[in-house]
């Protein structure tokens, strides 16, 4: 497969489609965590090889539509994950603003 003057070979292909597939695992694994730092630092890996991928073009090609599917499935669960985090820290937060507001009322009480 020839893109950008740049010949990719299946096997590098498929490294790359292994490599987010393990990033976005990993990904999953530290949102349920609650780790945001590290989920943000693996993105910048994953981005790598969401670029590599999309200018080959191999997600397109009927061999690795097993592949695509698994892609698409683990995007879902990060964002589930991700979605079920910002719920948590926005629970978190309004418990802190919660004490906030009686340990204010009653400093103004003594």
């Amino acid at each position: 497969m020839n893109t950008n003057s740049v010949e990719i070979i299946p096997d590098e292909q498929k490294h790359f489609l292994d490599e987010l597939q393990k990033l976005l695992e990993q990904q999953i694994r530290f949102a349920r965590q609650g780790n945001v730092n590290e989920i943000e630092g693996l993105s910048k890996q994953a981005s790598f090889f969401v670029g590599k991928i999309a200018r080959s073009g191999i997600l397109e090609s009927p061999e690795f539509q097993s592949h695509r599917e698994h892609l698409r499935k683990l995007y879902k669960d990060l964002y589930l994950a991700l979605t079920a985090q910002q719920a948590e820290n926005a629970k978190e937060l309004s418990q802190v603003r919660k004490g906030k507001k009686t340990i204010a009322a009653y400093g103004g009480n003594i």
